[in-house]
């Protein structure tokens, strides 16, 4: 029984239950209002008063009615939900439907029915949509393993096939046919390609009418065989030429295919043929085209194999003809070699003696050889017309020229003009005077690039039958040149040494005196025989003199290398506070890679060093000087935190050159008037500074004298008052200093600037563009020119608005080396990058610019004093 039915049977005894007591409930509400009418009448609660109290209150027939209202509200109340629940169980019914619904869908899925009719209960049926979706899934899944199932089997077809056979004719037709049956197809093609004739050779047909339209042979790139083979890709038609082929067949009679797939059979990335299949359908199935893709390197590997099989079959073919015939000539050779055994043993024997007597002369010519080329000297035979014809050995271990390099030239080629000049007039004198020897020194350049000194001797022995020519003995006489010239420079350095102001000793390993000049006596007082072939021990060495030679000998036994020592004397005859100053310049001296001798030099350096004293004691003084001035400059100056007071959007970019600077900032306020420039002053360092003092107290003079002054009148008079100070006017004053000045007047109040330049620009950025400001082309100060009369500086004057910025500075910035062309900063590059960088805030622009000019300067040196000022208004 379901589940509706046995609720319906239970629903109406509730229901009557239910209004029964609803209409008990609202019997109270009756009662209670006579029992209240009769407590307040004194009566007892009876028919009789009921009645009595409905006729003296009417409302009690109203109260009366509650019951029968009570009743009705819950039997309408329980229709509602009867109407709910029966809209409920219908619901369920149709979910019970819809489940069974989907559970028969689900099972037959389950058991492979994916063809099973089904239609959805509704758009929110979610599980019948999950099991459709599963239904595709699985589908597909079938259909894709059909399809590699299908693709495995003709495979296997295939690859069996190709295991069966090793001849490549029996093997093609096999494959061409039952590959044609597999597919449907109903004609093939197969074909090898001849690596030797580079051919595609048809080996296999199928269904093929040879009489008239079958070519057996492409080449690559001929026709769509030879061109699958080029590309190495495969060709799908489905648009045949009228004559590319027809099929014979007794029942379809001639017709042509309207489809056509040729896929090249490669391996390895080598061509070994082509497969061809034709169709009457109207398209080669996807599925078809991928088996025979997949099935071609397949193929492609056999063919390979077979060809290398065939391949080793022909020469294992050819190997064993040539053993046969190697067979049939061993016997002929071993007939032969009986016969020249008997003469080979003749020949033994008389070669043996042949060999005593070639080793005997061997001997003898090794001999001379070693003789000639273990000679100290070399020697060079001449024919009558000085042309070398012959040179010993030993030219190779003395020159480093071999004799066949001697015999083409080297012999003259390697030797000065003025040597070549004299061994001709030597040879000449020797053809004059054949009885008298001649001698020659000349210079030789030896195959290794050292100059060396040759000693040659000549006699012409031209008569004589075994030589027939122009002996020449030479020898290298470097080392004896270099012993003379040894022995004048020794002559030399005694001489020079004997006479010189420093100090020369030389000591032995061992701490002896090999020798000293006269200067000894000067800071031992002992004379040089009283020194020379003692030790630093016994002569009394002073402390000082004796710790430094121990330490000398010491570094030079450790760790041999010239260096340079300063020693302080005790200098007696000055009193016990001064010193004698010797810097010993200590230098090994060896022989055969052995520490022999060390020479000491002293040079007195005590006035050197009393000089450089003096001299670093006035730098410290003028550093001092400088020092404090750059104080006083710092004091004066106004510096970012003082600008900011003033203008709170601003920066003040200050590297100065030197200590102190000839660029500064100068800042005076007038009540609501602000006056700020960047001056440069001619020069930099203690010049500039002092010009920048006087440039300072002049503008603070103008300005508090001349009340709300314009900027361009402010020029003109700090112009005039520094001619005067300079005496600039005077007719023989040489005063061309001056300096360069950006000078702004801001009214803070109407927002009003007054610019005026001397040399300076001053560029305004407004709205993302700049607009340039430049100021006059003269100086502040300087020589007047003749009698012309100067025109005043501009005043330039325009109103600010919120978020314009004015830039100004000295030519310390801008003409700056640097980068990597090495040219000038340039008013370009400071343009470029207040646009580049418009939305920085002013301290971004300071670090922008001071980071920017470091970059750009490098290693290059500061030209000059760098100020820049920038205010945002």
């Amino acid at each position: 029984m379901k589940i509706s039915t046995v609720y319906n049977k239970l629903s109406s005894s509730f229901v009557a239950t239910r209004i029964m007591a609803a209409f008990a409930a609202g019997l109270l509400f009756p009662f209670m209002a006579w029992v209240l009418d009769a407590g307040i009448h004194n009566e007892m609660l009876t028919f009789k008063t009921i009645g009595a109290s409905h006729l003296r209150n009417p409302i009690h027939f109203l109260v009366d009615l509650f019951p029968f209202l009570f009743a009705l509200i819950t039997l309408g109340e329980i229709r509602k939900r009867n109407a709910d629940r029966k809209s409920f169980h219908e619901h369920l019914r149709k979910l019970e439907e819809n489940y069974s619904c989907n559970a028969t869908f689900a099972k037959e899925i389950g058991s492979g029915n994916f063809h099973f009719q089904y239609t959805l209960s509704g758009e929110d049926d979610i599980l019948g949509k999950a099991l459709l979706v599963m239904r595709d899934n699985l589908l597909a899944n079938s259909r894709k393993e059909q399809e590699q199932n299908w693709i495995a089997e003709g495979k296997e077809l295939i690859s069996d096939i190709l295991r069966i056979h090793n001849k490549i004719e029996e093997l093609s037709n096999e494959v061409i046919t039952n590959l044609i049956k597999y597919i449907n197809a109903i004609q093939g093609a197969l074909y090898f390609y001849d690596e030797e004739k580079k051919l595609l050779i048809n080996v296999a047909t199928y269904a093929y009418n040879r009489k008239k339209y079958v070519q057996k042979e492409f080449r690559i790139g001929q026709g769509l065989i030879g061109q699958c083979a080029y590309e190495k890709d495969f060709i799908y038609r489905t648009e045949i030429p009228d004559d590319y082929m027809t099929i014979t067949s007794g029942i379809l009679g001639d017709r042509k295919p309207r489809s056509l797939l040729i896929v090249p059979l490669i391996i390895d990335e080598k061509l070994q043929g082509v497969i061809e299949v034709a169709s009457l359908e109207d398209h080669i199935p996807d599925l078809t085209i991928r088996f025979m893709r997949e099935l071609a390197e397949i193929i492609a590997r056999t063919l390979f194999n077979l060809r290398v099989n065939q391949q080793t079959e022909n020469l294992l073919r050819q190997a064993q003809k040539i053993t046969e015939e190697l067979r049939e000539s061993e016997e002929q050779l071993r007939m032969s070699a009986e016969e020249m055994q008997a003469t080979q043993e003749q020949l033994q024997i008389t070669n043996k003696k042949l060999e005593a007597q070639i080793r005997e002369v061997e001997n003898a010519q090794k001999r001379l050889h070693s003789l000639l080329e273990n000679a100290s000297e070399i020697i060079f035979i001449y024919d009558e017309n000085m042309m070398l014809k012959f040179v010993s050995p030993s030219v190779t271990r003395i020159l480093g020229y071999t004799p066949n390099e001697m015999m083409k030239g080297k012999d003259l080629q390697r030797i000065t003009r003025r040597g070549e000049a004299e061994l001709r007039t030597m040879f000449s004198e020797l053809i004059k005077n054949p009885s008298q020897p001649q001698t020659l020194q000349y210079t030789y350049m030896k195959k290794d690039g050292e100059r060396i000194f040759l000693e040659t001797t000549g006699r012409n022995l031209l008569d004589d039958p075994a030589i027939q020519g122009i002996l020449m003995n030479t020898r290298d006489i470097t080392a004896r040149k270099k012993a003379e010239k040894e022995e004048r420079l020794k002559s030399k350095m005694q001489s020079l040494s004997e006479n010189s102001p420093d100090l020369i000793l030389r000591l032995s390993p061992s701490g002896q005196f090999f020798y000293v000049n006269p200067m000894i006596e000067k800071y031992t007082g002992l004379t040089p025989k009283e020194v020379t072939g003692r030790t630093i021990e016994d002569i009394g060495l002073n402390e000082v003199l004796l710790v430094f030679f121990r330490s000398a000998i010491s570094e030079m036994k450790e760790s041999p290398g010239k260096y340079t020592r300063e020693v302080a004397l005790a200098n007696d005859s000055r009193g016990n506070d001064t010193y004698m100053y010797i810097s010993f310049d200590v230098i090994p001296e060896f022989a055969d890679n052995e520490l022999e001798s060390v020479l000491l030099v002293g040079h007195d350096v005590t006035e050197v060093k009393n000089t450089h004293r003096e001299i670093e004691e006035k730098n410290r003084k003028i550093q001092d000087s400088i020092n404090y001035a750059r104080r006083i400059q710092q004091s004066i100056i106004p510096d970012n935190k003082m600008l900011r007071q003033h203008l709170p959007k601003s920066f003040l970019l200050y590297q100065a050159k030197d200590v102190v600077s000839g660029d500064f900032p100068w800042l005076f306020r007038q009540e609501d008037i602000l006056y700020l420039a960047a001056i440069d002053c001619t020069g930099h360092g203690v010049p500039g500074a002092m010009l920048s003092f006087i440039a300072y107290f002049l503008l603070n003079n103008i300005a508090t004298r001349e009340k709300e002054i314009s900027a361009s009148h402010l020029l003109d008079l700090l112009h005039e008052e520094v001619r005067n100070t300079l005496r600039q006017h005077s007719t023989d004053t040489d005063a061309r200093d001056g300096m360069d000045v950006a000078l702004v007047r801001i009214h803070l109040n109407t927002q009003e600037v007054q610019f005026a330049g001397a040399h300076r620009p001053l560029y305004l950025l407004r709205s993302g563009e700049i607009t340039q400001f430049k100021g006059d082309l003269k100086a502040i100060g300087g020589i007047p020119v003749g009698k012309k009369t100067e025109k005043p500086f501009t005043n330039y004057a325009f109103k600010v608005l919120k978020g314009d910025r004015i830039f100004f500075f000295t030519d310390g910035l801008t003409d700056q080396l640097g980068g990597p062309d090495k040219s000038k900063y340039g008013n370009n590059r400071v343009r470029e990058l207040i646009l580049q960088y418009r939305g920085y805030t002013m301290p971004e622009y300071s670090d922008l610019f001071a980071r920017d000019f470091r970059e750009w300067t490098g290693n290059e040196k500061q030209l000059d004093d760098v100020l820049m000022i920038g205010i945002e208004f």
